[in-house]
């Protein structure tokens, strides 16, 4: 989708974790319950006693996908595209969050919602989530790509700068008109 400022970005890079995979306390650092952290201003610092105390309040175990579960997610997140007339110039589903890059004239949190839900029913539908088990953190990130290099980046970013391929679920459209 070729689009002007004046009507809204090109893309978005989306992300978001698992269940439990990244709690306040934890060594990478975090962000207030509130999800809101001004440009610049730090994270929450580490602390193992908090990690400890947060990883205690899950009401289920931390969620971490093998292959089977990925395959899914992918393949949930790939139908909703289709359905809503999204571009999905990027997806990377990993053991504990994915990255996508789409354009789309939605929000990007509605984008989001819509992968998470749509997610959850493919793993639930295919028995490999159990009902009532949160599967996703809640909020995530949505980042606003407004330049073709910015989702070239986005596009690098998502496929190739998450480690090693854990099994060829880095996707991505060399063609996407994003």
């Amino acid at each position: 989708m070729d689009r002007s400022r004046a009507s809204g970005p090109l893309a978005y890079l989306i992300t978001f974790r698992t269940y439990g995979t990244w709690v306040h306390g934890d060594a990478r650092g975090s962000v207030s319950r509130r999800g809101i952290r001004d440009f610049g201003a730090p994270a929450i610092q580490p602390h193992p006693g908090r990690q400890v105390f947060e990883l205690g309040q899950l009401r289920s175990p931390p969620v971490i996908f093998d292959q089977v579960p990925r395959m899914a997610v992918a393949g949930a997140i790939s139908e909703v595209c289709d359905i809503r007339g999204w571009t999905l110039a990027a997806l990377n589903v990993r053991t504990n969050h994915l990255h996508a890059v789409v354009a789309a004239n939605t929000a990007p949190e509605r984008i989001m919602l819509d992968f998470k839900s749509y997610a959850t029913r493919r793993l639930r539908r295919d028995g490999l989530s159990r009902p009532g088990s949160p599967v996703w953190a809640r909020g995530g990130s949505t980042k606003y790509l407004w330049q073709h290099a910015h989702v070239a980046a986005a596009i690098r970013y998502a496929t190739f700068d998450q480690g090693e391929d854990i099994g060829g679920l880095r996707t991505f459209d060399e063609t996407s008109p994003c």
